[in-house]
């Protein structure tokens, strides 16, 4: 994870941050009856005739210390995520996340009564979930906690206490407990998706490379190395450059490479062709 200032946001997460408080703020001050909730908070009885819900209930928050949860967890977590994911993928995922708590919530709903409910929590816990996946063992620092909790277990910790209050409660004051866990659950899927797109991507790139410009991995190494060329081999002096490609493919997804990068795997592609 890239160190970057304390208090440096990155473009979607200021956005939403900016966005979350906007709409509470309209709701305490000018839009201050609960027809402003029902408009826009999500009821899975009236999912099909009011579908903005699936996405305007992630902005209103039923009071502020609900709001200033949610916005805590995407201020610590979420640039860190958007960094790694890049913009458009990140406000992807967010939108995902969001919506697998309506999915998740409409499907018990078929089960069991699902009061309406409104807040960024599902969307915030698969930020959450993306941020412990990628850096396992980062420590977070909780209030009064003396000591650091890896981040992994906050994660496992949230979404059992999610599950706690979602099961001994039978009132949720407007927030459904159990769409949080739509969140996590949606992130898992995606999150994992993901990786095992970049598996593959990664394996065609270097499939469709020279074998004598393959990165190989040694024993005892940490990193690819590339074979010792001999002088009159296509490939001298690309092996490195092509590694660093090779391993940016892995941990931000081929999407995220430069036309010159893309240009040495073009490049790449015809030697084999060629020889």
């Amino acid at each position: 994870m890239r160190s970057r200032p304390l208090f440096s946001l990155t473009p979607w997460v200021r956005g939403l941050l900016v966005a979350n408080t906007v709409v509470w703020v309209l709701t305490i001050s000018v839009f201050t009856g609960p027809w402003f909730h029902d408009l826009f908070a999500f009821d899975p009885a009236a999912a099909g005739r009011r579908w903005w819900t699936f996405v305007t209930y992630m902005f209103v928050h039923a009071g502020f210390l609900h709001l200033a949860l949610n916005m805590l967890m995407l201020f610590f977590f979420g640039s860190a995520v958007e960094e790694r994911m890049g913009g458009p993928a990140f406000a992807l995922y967010y939108l995902v996340c969001g919506l697998g708590g309506t999915a998740f919530a409409f499907a018990l709903s078929l089960f069991l009564p699902v009061t309406p409910f409104v807040g960024a929590s599902a969307a915030v816990f698969g930020i959450s979930l993306a941020f412990a996946t990628n850096w396992p063992n980062a420590p977070i620092y909780l209030f009064p906690i003396p000591a650091p909790v890896r981040a992994k277990w906050l994660v496992v910790f949230l979404a059992t206490v999610t599950l706690v209050v979602a099961i001994s409660a039978s009132e949720d004051g407007g927030v459904a407990s159990l769409a949080h866990l739509g969140g996590f659950l949606f992130g898992f899927i995606y999150v994992r998706s993901e990786a095992a797109v970049v598996r593959r991507a990664r394996a065609a790139a270097r499939n469709r490379l020279p074998a004598h410009v393959v990165p190989q991995r040694r024993a005892g190494e940490s990193r690819w190395k590339e074979p010792q060329p001999t002088p009159t081999e296509p490939g001298e002096g690309r092996s490195e450059e092509l590694d660093r490609v090779l391993d940016k493919i892995s941990a931000t997804g081929i999407e995220s490479l430069t036309l010159q990068e893309r240009r040495l795997l073009d490049e790449m592609s015809r030697d084999l062709r060629e020889h």
